[in-house]
């Protein structure tokens, strides 16, 4: 008996302790939920890196990297990384998607197929979460690289069965209703026509029009913003006069959005794709370093505004970007067969294309092509060049003298593309990188893309998970406010 009442006294103690824990705990998930639910998020800004698969993330990384410290340094990007998306589009496009499809998906949860801009498979209008946000008193803004009317802002802001139809999407931004209450990105040719100007429509709808960065330093507080500063796209952050040009414009729509009842924001670091496309890898990092001065900007926004949750995904990947291949290259002071060398892709301040506009119209000796590269060329390499110069004229007029049904390509070759292709090939065999296209404008990939997450809630968007689900949880996150 003696041995029992300890026994019975123990077990009593224990299940009051349990008792009182989960009390405790009720108390506090209690206290949590309701802390979570007065609080709801307020601002959500949606980034997209068009066309950054996991790759460009490793490159930048190593191109971002001090070389004069041991460890390899982690980027703006490491320390919110979530999960992964998968990207397929609707069946009847298979396994990869455009960029029009993947927007789609992004904006509305929908999967559909490519070329769809915010239409489902039947092309019915679906509804996207910038226009829910917009009937819920939110203000919206999109903030893009390329034109505004490019495939992932017009998923956001428009419906149209075919993304190639500039020109109508541009003019339903005005005709289907305006939407957001800032623009900024390229487009001249499309929203300054001889049939129609759009700009003198926005700007009589009482919107702050300006054509040139200069004019983000001194904007009207109480005015909707468009802001165009190209004639399609803006040019690559390797030649812009600001080579941050995405941050610059995110910080001015930012404090145009502010607002009581919050904002819906989408960015696109468009330019991404545009280099992967054009197997351009020097082009790619810069834009690459674009989109980490922008994310490192909202970074530390969200600390300053804890009610703010920002996302960044990509749509696909492009161009099979490959981190080493196998090349004649070598270097000496690596103690390796496997090399990838980023190091005049640091030093150059202008773009392949750039470089070759010049070298076309004029005679230039290798110092002087070293200068404009930033870099040293061998004698061999300004060979290349200069070859490739002297029998780009001849391919471009053997291309025109051949019938058309002989043709092997659709598009007629340009001196100046074809001695960028030349001189992106000696970039690539420098630095080691492959591409996995079998055409000079590679594809898009199937892989999985990377998922980033600044703020609360990013327990949301961790895991695998489906570029539709993105759209979803975004639903549910205003269904809150």
């Amino acid at each position: 008996m003696k041995k029992i009442l300890p026994t019975l006294l123990i077990t009593a103690l224990a299940s009051a302790c349990n008792a009182t824990q989960k009390i405790e705990n009720s108390v506090s998930s209690t206290v949590n939920n309701v802390a979570t639910n007065e609080r709801p998020v307020k601002n959500i800004i949606m980034v997209i890196a068009d066309g950054m698969g996991p790759s460009y993330i490793t490159a930048y990384r190593n191109f971002a990297d001090d070389p004069n410290t041991e460890a390899v340094e982690r980027t703006v990007f490491d320390s919110h990384y979530v999960g992964n998306s998968s990207t397929y589009p609707a069946k009847i496009s298979g396994y990869i998607t455009d960029s029009a499809a993947a927007a789609t998906a992004l904006a509305t949860g929908v999967k559909t197929y490519n070329d769809a801009i915010g239409v489902d498979v039947n092309k019915h209008p679906v509804e996207t979460v910038l226009e829910r946000a917009k009937k819920l008193g939110m203000k919206t803004g999109v903030v893009v690289t390329s034109q505004i009317n490019h495939a992932t802002p017009a998923s956001y802001l428009t419906h149209n069965e075919l993304r190639r139809n500039y020109n109508a999407i541009a003019d339903s931004y005005i005709d289907n209703g305006i939407k957001a209450d800032v623009y900024l990105g390229g487009g001249w040719r499309y929203f300054i026509r001889e049939d129609r100007n759009l700009v003198e429509e926005f700007e009589q709808a009482g919107f702050h029009y300006i054509d040139n960065y200069k004019g983000l330093s001194n904007l009207p507080e109480d005015k909707p913003l468009l802001g165009l500063f190209g004639k399609t796209g803006l040019p690559w952050a390797l030649d812009d006069e600001n080579p941050h040009r995405l941050s610059t414009m995110t910080k001015s729509a930012v404090k145009q959005l502010e607002n009581e009842k919050g904002f819906f924001m989408l960015i696109e670091a468009s330019q991404v794709d545009w280099a992967g496309h054009a197997n351009d890898i020097a082009a790619a990092m810069h834009e690459m370093d674009d989109l980490a001065k922008t994310f490192s900007y909202l970074e530390q926004y969200v600390k300053n505004h804890p009610d703010t949750i920002v996302i960044l995904t990509a749509d696909h990947s492009t161009g099979g970007l490959s981190i080493g291949r196998k090349t004649a290259a070598t270097n000496p002071k690596i103690k390796s067969g496997y090399l990838w060398q980023p190091e005049i892709l640091r030093t150059m301040t202008l773009s392949p294309e750039a470089f070759a506009k010049r070298f076309e119209k004029n005679d230039l000796s290798i110092n002087q092509v070293s200068d404009l590269l930033n870099f040293e060329l061998t004698s061999q390499e300004f060979q290349q060049l200069s070859k490739d110069k002297a029998s780009a004229a001849s391919k471009v007029e053997l291309f025109h003298k051949t019938p058309k049904a002989e043709r092997t390509s659709k598009y007629p070759p340009t001196v100046y593309r074809l001695i960028a292709a030349s001189l992106k090939n000696i970039i690539d065999i420098r630095t080691n990188t492959g591409w996995g296209g079998v055409s000079s404008s590679s594809t898009h990939t199937g892989v999985d893309v990377p998922i980033y997450v600044i703020g609360r809630e990013k327990q949301r968007f961790s895991g695998t998970i489906d570029n539709t689900d993105i759209a979803k949880q975004i639903f549910k996150l205003l269904e809150n406010k």
